[in-house]
């Protein structure tokens, strides 16, 4: 903000408004996305399993039960599994990235596609 379209208001001073100052840090919006989206209902700690076949059943399971998703079983599983991956970033591990890549695999077989 300039002096001139404000001139109440100083070029450096700090003031408050509602609109401005928040109470809380706000959440991230890919947890909103998870706890309020149409997504799945996954069971607890299941990208962090060992096994990229259980992670692949989990997703499967969780789809075909889910109330919460708008689009097939498979679609809706492998749209979890690649937001989870793709959310994580380069915090992944070279050897947990390949397993949730090969969870992919294993989900595509699941459902026979």
């Amino acid at each position: 903000m300039s002096s001139s379209s404000h001139p109440q208001i100083k070029v450096g001073t700090v003031f408050a408004c509602n609109f401005l100052m928040t109470t809380r840090k706000p959440k991230k919006w890919s947890q909103r996305v998870t706890e309020t989206s149409n997504a799945l209902d996954l069971e607890e700690g299941v990208f962090a399993l060992d096994d990229p076949r259980k992670i692949a059943r989990s997703l499967k399971r969780s789809a075909e039960h889910s109330k919460r998703r708008k689009s097939d079983p498979f679609r809706s599983a492998m749209s979890m599994l690649n937001f989870y991956i793709n959310r994580a970033g380069s915090n992944l591990s070279k050897e947990r990235r390949a397993r949730l890549e090969a969870a992919k695999g294993e989900l595509r077989a699941l459902f026979g596609k």
